[in-house]
């Protein structure tokens, strides 16, 4: 049996898989987000081990003998999150979330001391990365930085609660800024650059090796025949790759999660800073993968509901289909945008409003919003080098059919949908957690989910999204104009 737990924004998700790769049971405790102030998101770590608890206390409760013999565990993990510990590993205070845009000065400044972070880290310096946030505290919390002697991104720090080792895997710190990517090795020069040594670092490993054991005392406390051994893991996005099996150069998904991710497997380190791709490792030894990131995909359906006072099911019940672009434009910017702007200051808006606009349109809008940026995305790959013909849908939103049909027709490209679409990250560590305890090879335990369907672009909704698009563009140097000040 294996344990794969998925440490996201919203929950933490986790499942047990037995040797023949069937989900045995899966729970999901929710999360919330702080946000002190203007573009500022933060967790306490405290949450996530509460949480964590409480799946694992459901999961045992469920399935009292499978639960028992876990051999394995792997962890997924929201990315680019800083975690910051005293000498004696105690949390300083609250993890500052990959969307938090605080540091946008901080990047100038790291760009500015090593010309090179380009070629090295292989991504552009963005406010939602890890580097830029110690520098951040280094100049506004000085207190916190000169107690910080270690720092864990969000997944590592459960894997140190767990294990009591501080070990991080390739694909979440090539989220850092701080990884060498192509050499898959911590880099002194972008350590100095925040203040830091080698020493802050934790321990590298690849995420389908043994990271370490379960402390034995705590495997006596959750009920285990034997301390599991723990995966390297990965960062969110690379396990949902390793759950589709997207592990070879070709292979590609869209994420329809809180964020909106275009992913893509590749066999050699291929940056593209200047479209604002991200070019990371991937989970397994000797791949690495390009991503394309919108900050804001079911994360903007879910702040409309907030607004509309509505459930999402009911305003997505409200479209009982879509046959033509929605009247109103949606600009998804409300946590800043990575791809293609890398812009954390600018913000979204709703624009074409008028006197019969109503909460379909509006809705609609949302959707078509979303699907325009992850446009922006697939175009920004396909400039790298990277043009995809088909890719599988995961996430919180590939639950809804009509949102699929609509991200279909603006990428213009067939997507599939899979009967666990919503899993993709805790199967991922499941099966992350498999490859460390047995040593076989990735080919045979990752393969392809069955799928549910695969939605082909409606031609009609395409040819009139295609000639949508520029005008949704054109949009984003009026808002860029309006930016605010994290």
């Amino acid at each position: 049996m294996f344990l794969g737990i998925d440490l996201g924004t919203s929950s933490v998700k986790a499942l047990l898989l037995d040797e023949g790769q069937r989900i045995l049971a899966d729970a999901t405790r929710p999360l919330t987000v702080a946000r002190p102030h203007p573009g500022w998101s933060e967790q306490d770590p405290e949450a996530w081990w509460q949480a964590l608890l409480g799946v694992a206390g459901e999961l045992r409760a469920a399935r009292p003998r499978d639960w028992a013999a876990v051999r394995g565990i792997g962890l997924s993990g929201q990315m680019h999150g800083a975690v910051a510990l005293d000498a004696a590993g105690a949390v300083l205070r609250p993890c500052i979330l990959w969307n938090d845009t605080r540091a946008a000065a901080e990047c100038r400044a790291m760009e500015a001391a090593v010309p090179e972070l380009h070629a090295i880290a292989g991504n552009l310096a963005m406010p939602g990365f890890t580097a830029p946030k110690l520098l951040w505290l280094q100049r506004h919390e000085t207190e916190v930085f000169a107690r910080t002697r270690h720092v864990l991104l969000p997944k590592a720090w459960l894997g140190y609660r767990l294990a009591g080792e501080m070990v991080e895997e390739m694909s979440d710190a090539s989220g850092t800024l701080w990884l060498d990517v192509a050499r898959r090795d911590w880099s002194e020069a972008l350590l100095a650059a925040t203040g830091l040594s080698r020493a802050a670092m934790p321990r590298l490993v690849e995420g389908s090796a043994p990271a370490g054991r379960m402390r034995p005392a705590l495997a006596v406390e959750w009920g285990f025949d034997q301390p599991p051994v723990l995966a390297g893991g990965a960062g969110d996005n690379a396990a949902g790759a390793v759950g589709l099996g997207a592990i070879r150069p070709g292979d590609a998904f869209i994420s329809l999660g809180t964020s909106g991710v275009v992913f893509a497997t590749t066999d050699h380190y291929r940056p593209w800073p200047q479209g604002a791709v991200h070019s990371f490792c991937h989970a397994l030894p000797g791949t690495w993968h390009q991503m394309a990131v919108t900050l804001s995909a079911a994360a903007s359906l879910a702040w409309w509901a907030g607004v509309a006072r509505e459930s999402e099911a009911a305003l997505l019940a409200g479209l009982t289909a879509v046959q033509a672009p929605s009247p109103v434009f949606f600009l998804p910017y409300l946590s800043g945008e990575r791809t293609p702007h890398n812009d954390g200051a600018v913000r979204g808006a709703f624009a074409g409003l008028a006197q019969e606009s109503d909460r379909a349109a509006m809705t609609q809008a949302v959707l078509e919003g979303v699907a325009f940026s992850l446009r922006d995305g697939l175009d920004a790959l396909a400039a790298s080098g990277t043009a995809l013909r088909e890719a599988t849908v995961i996430g919180g939103g590939s639950r809804s059919r009509l949102w699929v049909g609509v991200l279909a027709a603006a990428l213009g490209i067939p997507l599939h949908r899979l009967a666990a679409g919503e899993l993709g990250g805790a199967f991922g560590a499941a099966r992350l957690a498999r490859l460390a305890v047995t040593g076989e090879a990735a080919e045979a335990v990752c393969t392809t989910p069955e799928r549910l369907e695969t939605i082909a672009p409606d031609p009609g909704l395409a040819a009139a999204y295609a000639e949508r698009l520029p005008r949704w563009r054109a949009l984003y140097p009026a808002l860029s104009s309006l930016e605010v000040k994290p």
